[in-house]
């Protein structure tokens, strides 16, 4: 038995560790792209409440580019469409069970 474990630590390095099976780990993650690219939009409607409501959280704030996926220029007119629809009192500024 001694012997089994001098002649598995032979071919082993300091600090290397070695599995049986290799591990599946995916490290690429799926590419996020614009919906609105994606889609064909190329306005966006700040009197559709229920439509900008998926890019603010519970608390009324705009979701972050990385999270949605959407691109830098879409993300702009997704935010100036939040403030217009703001504004007008079509979505609440601040919320505390907004969803």
């Amino acid at each position: 038995m001694a012997t089994s474990i001098e002649q598995q630590a032979k071919g082993k390095k300091d600090g290397e560790i070695r599995y049986l099976t290799p591990l599946n780990i995916e490290t690429t993650k799926a590419k996020k792209y614009c919906r609105f690219k994606r889609s064909g939009i190329k306005y966006i409607d700040y009197k559709d409440p229920d439509f900008l409501m998926g890019f603010v959280n519970e608390q009324g704030k705009l979701l972050p580019r990385r999270l949605t996926g959407t691109s830098l220029k879409f993300q702009r007119k997704v935010a100036t469409a939040v403030k217009r629809a703001r504004h007008l009192a079509l979505m609440p500024y601040v919320g505390d069970l907004l969803k």
